[in-house]
């Protein structure tokens, strides 16, 4: 990465050394890329702009997509969601072979625009990768390599754009539009359903929806310009520059769903044997709500710590933190009866969380059914365990 990046600094600082003066030539392309299933984050696709000027020998591509490593303070920028991103420029040949390579389809939409405007576009291109104006602050629906292609346009050509808008779906929410893309994703998508509070449950609007590359593409097909008093398409051709025969996928046979469903029946096992047995397995009431507790702390740091969209998150209503750490001090006799009351309540809480799990205001992901169902089985049975007087061997370990 730090190669990478090195070589995108040099690459910037050479075709930004002088104002390039473009030929009639020249064409301004919006990019867009498919969906890459090998990481969570490359699942919504990509997007850029190709500039290509023949008589310059020019075929670049800027990319609002970077980012870097070496910043200062990147992972506790990252966890806040304060993280800084570039826009760089390079070679079009290099991100062509790439995304061929990882099987993602490559749509250009060529921009009908007039040599001026083309300059113009391109003046501002150039002028933004320059390492001073390059960071940008990012946010994954509001600020990101899709968003910086439409607010481009439109900073450019103030007032005389017009998207074509005709995808939007009445009601749609950001958390279902995130969801349409992660359909190969089941952990991602169970991570970002579990972060994520009601700021991603309301209806995104339609020019919003441009968060996902896919509808960048889809605003740009019927988008007009306004040119001498008359509207005219923006884009003069697309074209499939790469359509691959078989898109990357991912199959994964451990979802969470899966995941939970063995724990629920390991934890029944379990239950089943201890109370033939008439002891308790502590280990597995730790890693249960040990778990649950520690996703809590994580969702309350979400909501008050940082910047992403994860305030008034209702999945505090299963990852209850305060089971984190007072499952390690159930055994404490002075609390026994502490213990023994939290868990018959906690056993109630979370039933009738399952009574109003499909009328909440935001959807907790369904795979959590059947751990809530396994915190509510070790739940009773803690509480069960607890009733019973608590035996204790006298010192000379005799009865």
């Amino acid at each position: 990465m730090r190669f990478v990046f090195l070589a995108l600094l040099i690459s910037i600082s050479i075709f930004c050394e002088a104002q390039i003066r473009l030929s009639e030539e020249a064409e301004i392309a919006v990019v867009t890329i498919g969906p890459y299933q090998g990481e969570p984050w490359s699942a919504f696709g990509h997007n850029g702009f190709r500039v290509t000027d023949p008589a310059n020998g020019i075929d670049w591509f800027y990319d609002y997509g970077l980012y870097d490593f070496n910043q200062e303070n990147f992972f506790l920028n990252f966890a806040r969601g304060l993280l800084k991103y570039k826009v760089g420029v390079r070679e079009w040949s290099r991100t062509y072979r790439v995304q061929r390579y990882f099987k993602r389809y490559i749509k250009l939409q060529n921009l009908d625009l007039t040599p001026q405007e083309t300059q113009k576009l391109f003046d501002f291109l150039q002028n933004n990768v320059k390492p001073e104006n390059a960071e940008y602050l990012y946010h994954y629906v509001y600020d990101n390599c899709a968003t910086k292609i439409r607010d481009v346009v439109q900073e450019n050509f103030p007032g005389r754009i017009t998207f074509d808008l005709s995808y939007k779906e009445e009601g749609k929410t950001f958390r279902q539009l995130m969801d349409d893309y992660l359909g190969q994703q089941d952990w991602g998508d169970f991570g970002i359903d579990v972060g994520l509070g009601m700021e991603v449950d309301q209806e995104a609007k339609a020019e919003e929806y441009m968060f996902l590359p896919p509808y960048i593409h889809k605003a740009f097909s019927g988008a007009t310009i306004l040119r001498d008093g008359e509207e005219v398409p923006l884009v003069k051709k697309s074209v499939d520059a790469f359509i691959p025969k078989e898109e990357s996928s991912l199959s994964v046979w451990i979802t969470p769903f899966n995941f939970f469903v063995i724990l629920f029946f390991v934890s029944g096992l379990i239950t089943h044997r201890n109370l033939k047995s008439g002891k308790r397995t502590k280990w597995i009431d730790m890693l249960l709500f040990g778990f649950a507790g520690f996703v809590g702390w994580w969702v309350v740091y979400l909501w008050v710590g940082t910047e992403h969209m994860s305030k008034n998150n209702l999945d505090i209503l299963w990852a209850i933190p305060f089971h984190f750490p007072l499952i390690f001090f159930v055994e404490k006799e002075k609390l026994r009866h502490f213990f023994r009351v939290y868990f018959k309540v906690n056993a109630y809480w979370y039933c009738g969380l399952l009574l109003v799990w499909g009328f909440l205001l935001q959807p907790i992901h369904q795979s959590l059914v059947p751990f809530v169902l396994t915190l509510v089985l070790r739940s009773f049975y803690i509480a069960y365990d607890l009733k019973k007087p608590n035996v204790k061997l006298p010192t000379n370990g005799k009865p």
